[in-house]
């Protein structure tokens, strides 16, 4: 809509309002080219990419939320191992001042359990530290102010049976189909744009000098001589290349995080099940059997510590285990997220 006034405040017989013009017009643009249903139709694409990525985004978020209770689980178990090794070798100091003291082992056999002592207790707020720092990155993603309490027992997450759907339908190939899809529409709506719009308009005009009224219609057509819109279809058309090639790496990407996953899983699985159910229960004999040798001093202080090492390492091992099988199954989860 416009308002025009002519020939106001002018000089002779067009002074003051006495000869003054009056008009008021309607144009309407008409769009040409198939520019309202490429328009529409990028709109809808955008749209649906939009969602995908939202949906996208829970599962990733899910994912994270797995991922770091599992590492404050895994620092929260190595905190409980680090507070045993610190009980053990309190108790071995004190037995190896005891024997020294007898004369049953030479001075350095103290110095060394001391020693030992003090590692693990160094080592042992080491891992608290980690544990506190596990909790406070699981607290960020819900904007906590705390962190909260993580128990040392690792949660039961187990992967989905099979990933029911291929990967052409995993919502990160959906998403960067999508993108492509979005990427065409956007071509098609800058072609449109090559096609210039005329403007109808219909109005009315009065004459102030002899108060008749007139009707008025016009046509305006914009001539694009130079400017075709080549440069933003080509600009759309890069897009859309470089939209495919993110297509087709995402196809290829979650075949490889899929089995990538499972061998991480079921590899995981075997060493928590080798460990748990032979390495350590043997390691702990040996190490029950060293300490009960060592309190009646048949075996030195040196074997005691090599076997307590041997068993500490089997225990971190196991907890390493636990926390790989916890995570690729987190990761199958999410892959499987549809």
């Amino acid at each position: 809509m416009s308002f025009e006034v002519e020939n106001l405040a002018g000089s002779g017989a067009f002074s003051g309002l006495q000869a003054t013009e009056y008009t008021l017009s309607v144009g309407q643009r008409l769009e040409l080219g198939g520019k309202r249903s490429a328009r529409v139709g990028a709109a809808e694409a955008q749209a649906e990419l939009a969602a995908l990525r939202a949906d996208l985004t829970t599962v990733e978020l899910g994912q994270l939320v797995r991922e770091r209770y599992l590492r404050a689980a895994a620092a929260a178990a190595r905190v409980e191992l680090a507070q045993d090794v610190v009980a053990r070798n309190d108790e071995l100091a004190r037995i190896a001042g005891v024997l020294v003291e007898v004369g049953r082992e030479p001075p350095l056999r103290a110095l060394r359990a001391d020693a030992a002592l003090a590692e693990a207790r160094a080592h042992l707020v080491e891992a608290e530290a980690e544990s506190l720092s596990a909790r406070i990155a699981l607290a960020a993603l819900w904007a906590g102010s705390e962190a909260p309490f993580v128990p040392a027992d690792f949660p039961d997450i187990l992967p989905p049976a099979s990933l029911m759907a291929g990967a052409a339908d995993s919502l990160t190939y959906r998403v960067a189909r999508a993108e492509s899809t979005a990427a065409a529409a956007e071509i098609e709506r800058q072609r449109s744009l090559r096609i210039p719009d005329p403007t109808v308009s219909a109005g009315v005009r009065r004459f102030g000098e002899s108060g008749d009224n007139a009707f008025l219609v016009g046509v305006s057509i914009p001539l694009p001589f130079r400017d075709r819109n080549q440069g933003n279809v080509a600009a759309a058309e890069a897009r859309l290349r470089a939209a495919n090639a993110r297509e087709a790496v995402a196809l290829a990407d979650y075949e490889q995080a899929v089995a990538s996953a499972r061998a991480k899983y079921l590899g995981a699985e075997a060493r928590v099940e080798t460990v748990s159910q032979t390495s350590l229960p043997q390691a702990e004999e040996a190490l029950r059997l060293v300490s009960i040798g060592y309190r009646n001093g048949r075996f030195p202080l040196i074997e005691v510590l090599a076997a307590a090492e041997a068993r500490d390492t089997i225990r971190e091992a196991l907890i390493a285990a636990r926390e790989q099988r916890g995570l690729a199954a987190a990761e199958l989860i999410g892959l499987a997220a549809q």
